[in-house]
């Protein structure tokens, strides 16, 4: 199937909602993550997210380019060619963008997908994230308020954050203390500058104590009552049951029964990559070290090209990837829901 229109990620998300499930938003970095993506999806039955971040954009422009334009444009055009031959439907978005890169990643891609939408194409992304948590609140809402007005222009649905997750990301570094968890009153401050779809559909990364990156169960304190607690203070302030469309960052390590919980209280998208990053390399490191002898020109031998081949261990790291966003949209519940 195309990448999902405007039309076709609201109907998912408004599904997802609706179903108390979640789509994974897996990053990628090349058209071997994306291909395994893409084959997780399929075989999970699950429509889902693809996205890139700042680095992964850069990334996927060559290492020597590294424009995050080039890279995302080039991103986008490859997976909606690809994912023509995949049964499911596949949304794409860029992954956190702070305040110092917005004029090099978000505003540019926006201005992109508004001129293809004044010719009649859909945009060239389904949705960007604008990662407002090292600004103040006011001013993270401020320039919220700006982009959603573009994206909404552009058919697109904006991800903002409020709160901090801690951990780094692409150089983002969030300390770990009580911004970890968005209070109420930052949740109706939210919708106070940003409404709740009458400016323009966004997603709300509200923090419950998450963190990027590599962390055991019980190291961090995960507070899912807190997505409960905004959704019903906004939701009786303005008569609407859960009216927040969540996304949980920093899932690594969580607890299923935490990520049931974050589900039954909004959340709609799940973002996943370092699982994703350690399924991909595992297989190939397991690859090389049984082959060392035909990867390696050991003593003056000549190797097996069969095994050095990039196919022989990209193959293993494509499937072992896959088989993790199967689990992941298992874990979410996505599985066997998608729309085809």
């Amino acid at each position: 199937m195309p990448i999902a229109s405007p039309e076709v990620y609201a109907e998912m998300l408004d599904r997802a909602k609706a179903g108390a499930f979640a789509y994974p938003a897996i990053n990628v970095s090349s058209s071997q993550t994306l291909n395994a993506a893409l084959q997780g999806f399929a075989e999970a039955g699950s429509d889902g997210i693809i996205q890139v971040s700042t680095g992964g954009a850069e990334y996927l422009s060559g290492p020597t380019i590294k424009d995050m334009i080039t890279g995302s444009v080039a991103f986008a055009a490859y997976a909606a060619e690809v994912a023509k031959k995949y049964p499911v439907n596949i949304a794409l978005h860029t992954d956190h963008c702070p305040k110092d890169k917005l004029d090099k990643f978000v505003r540019p891609l926006l201005a992109i997908s508004a001129e293809r939408v004044k010719a009649g194409q859909d945009p060239l992304f389904q949705s960007h994230m604008w990662d407002g948590s090292a600004v103040p609140l006011k001013e993270n809402l401020e320039i919220a308020e700006e982009l959603l007005a573009l994206a909404s222009a552009a058919k697109i649905i904006l991800e903002i954050e409020v709160g901090v997750v801690g951990g780094e990301e692409d150089g983002v570094v969030g300390a770990i203390d009580e911004k970890l968890y968005t209070t109420v009153e930052d949740g109706l401050a939210m919708v106070d500058a940003l409404g709740l779809g009458e400016k323009g559909r966004y997603m709300a990364a509200l923090t419950f104590g998450n963190v990027h990156g590599v962390y055991k169960p019980g190291n961090v304190k995960l507070r899912p009552e807190i997505l409960k607690e905004i959704q019903d203070a906004v939701g009786a302030k303005f008569g609407k049951s859960k009216p927040l469309d969540l996304v949980f960052h920093g899932g690594s390590g969580s607890l299923l029964t935490e990520i049931r919980d974050a589900l039954d209280h909004g959340v709609v998208k799940m973002n996943v990559d370092t699982d994703t990053q350690y399924a991909f390399t595992r297989p190939v490191a397991a690859h090389m070290f049984t082959n060392y002898d035909g990867v390696l020109k050991v003593d003056g031998e000549v190797g097996n090209k069969k095994t050095y081949d990039p196919r022989a261990w990209g193959k293993a790291a494509e499937n072992g990837m896959a088989k993790r966003v199967v689990e992941a949209c298992q874990d979410l519940r996505s599985a066997g829901t998608s729309l085809k």
